[in-house]
C-alpha cells in the first residue's frame, strides 16, 4: 500500500487487508520522484517475492478553477503524480514484471476518470487532461508488452465517494448535486464497487482482455 504523506490512512488500509486474511505492507513514496518510486519496488520485491500486478491508483485533482483561473504550479502538480507516477510505476513494474527482464508476465491496472471523456469544464479540465493521458498510455503499454505476458487495462471511475471527493464535495456542495444530476443510476459510486472492477481486470477471470478500459460510472460516459 503505497503512500506519501497519509501514514496513518495507510496503515488503516493495511490493518483491514490483514483482517480479511490477507498480507500487506505500507510504504512511503512520492510516485513522481524516480528515485523513490525505485526503492519502493525494491522494499515489495523483499518483502513479497517477485511483483505480478500493478494498480496505479495515485492521484491529485489540482486547483479546482477554469482555466483562466489555473495556477501553473498546481496543475503541474497534477501532472507529475497523475501521469509522471503512472508512467513510472509501470516502468519499475515492466522491469520486473516482463519475459525480456527475466519475469513470467504479470498485470497492470491504470486507474483513470469520467473526466478524460467529460473534460471537467470549469473546474478541474487540467485532471481531466491527466487522465486522458492515462486513457491514451494504456493502450500503448498494452500494445508494447502483450508479448511479454504483461496485460495492461485501463479503469476509468465516475463520481466515487472516497476521502478527496468527499473533501471536495464539502467544499463545493453544489458539485456533488451536479454530478449527480449527470449520472443515470443518480448516484455516486461506493469505493467497493471500483475496487470489484479492479480486482477482475487483476484478476485471470480477464485473462483474455488487455488494452481495454472499463467504465465504472453509472453511465455518466460512454466509450
Amino acid at each position: 500500500v503505497n503512500y506519501r504523506n497519509s501514514h496513518d490512512e495507510a496503515a488503516a488500509v493495511v490493518d483491514q487487508i490483514r483482517t480479511s486474511g490477507g498480507v500487506a505492507v505500507a510504504v512511503q513514496a512520492d510516485v513522481s520522484v524516480e528515485a523513490e518510486v525505485s526503492t519502493m519496488f525494491d522494499q515489495v520485491e523483499q518483502d513479497f517475492g517477485p511483483v505480478k500486478g500493478l494498480v496505479n491508483n495515485a492521484g491529485v485533482n489540482g486547483g479546482g478553477t477554469r482555466v483562466d483561473d489555473l495556477d501553473a504550479d498546481a496543475s503541474r502538480r497534477v501532472f507529475e503524480v497523475n501521469v509522471l507516477g503512472t508512467f513510472l510505476c509501470a516502468k519499475y513494474a515492466v522491469k520486473r514484471m516482463a519475459k525480456r527482464h527475466g519475469g513470467s508476465g504479470g498485470v497492470i491496472v491504470n486507474v483513470s476518470s469520467a473526466a478524460s471523456k467529460h473534460g471537467g469544464p470549469g473546474t478541474y479540465t487540467d485532471y481531466a487532461a491527466s487522465k486522458g493521458a492515462i486513457d491514451t498510455f494504456t493502450v500503448g503499454l498494452a500494445k508494447e508488452q502483450a508479448e511479454e505476458g504483461i496485460r495492461v487495462n485501463c479503469l476509468r471511475p465516475g463520481a466515487t465517494m472516497t476521502e478527496l471527493s468527499v473533501d471536495w464535495a464539502q467544499q463545493n456542495p453544489q458539485w456533488l448535486d451536479w454530478v449527480i444530476e449527470q449520472i443515470p443510476m443518480r448516484r455516486p459510486a461506493q469505493v467497493e464497487e471500483v475496487a470489484r472492477a479492479a480486482i477482475f481486470l487483476l484478476s485471470d477471470d480477464s485473462s483474455y482482455v488487455t488494452g481495454a478500459t472499463l467504465d465504472v460510472c453509472g453511465g455518466w460516459v460512454s466509450p
